[in-house]
């Protein structure tokens, strides 16, 4: 796990997509609502839904988009960007998340950017769990680089046990529970 003392790479399992999206909408909402621009990296029907949740607080979404500090991003042609092989290629990922990155910072240099992203749990799905762990690899190693914020949601239905699981933690820095709290990871 990358060692800044305020970097936040918060992972949240969940069995129900309606609570996930709950969580999503409060944490990216909260940022939006404290003039940090946000991302969501998902599949099309989480994002719709982590919308309902932000138009839920009041967040007028389209506006939001229109202006570019809100970006909604397919998962899985966000990984067809940077995916080699069946692995994630660290020049591709740098490449094409950088860039996301600053173009939704538009130059804000002090401003954290929130993320909110669903890959790691697609690849997951498809039974490339090295290819997973090597994304949450790469998002460590780009936060020496980006201020942001992520979050990443795993569909406990994809039966992470065991090491598995724990190789997803040793990603994180922080635990969200099913109320939203973020909890260090020891």
């Amino acid at each position: 796990m990358a060692d800044h003392a305020d970097h936040v790479h918060a992972v949240r399992f969940y069995d129900d997509p309606g609570s996930l999206c709950r969580i999503v909408g409060e944490f990216i909402g909260r940022g939006l609502e404290s003039g940090e621009p946000a991302v969501v990296i998902a599949t099309p029907e989480h994002s719709a839904k982590v919308d309902e949740c932000l138009r839920g607080r009041g967040l007028d979404v389209a506006e939001l988009k229109r202006v570019g500090d809100y970006l909604t991003l397919d998962a899985g042609e966000t990984l067809a960007m940077f995916m080699l092989d069946g692995m994630p290629n660290p020049n591709a990922f740098r490449h094409s998340i950088g860039s996301v990155i600053r173009q939704v910072l538009r130059g804000r240099a002090n401003t954290p950017l929130r993320c909110y992203g669903e890959m790691v749990d697609v690849l997951w799905k498809d039974g490339r769990e090295a290819a997973a762990i090597r994304v949450e690899t790469l998002w460590n190693e780009l936060a020496n680089t980006h201020d942001f914020k992520l979050l990443c949601g795993y569909s406990i239905g994809n039966f992470y046990k065991g090491a598995a699981l724990e190789d997803i933690k040793r990603q994180h820095s922080h635990l969200v529970s099913d109320t939203g709290v973020h909890a260090p990871i020891q």
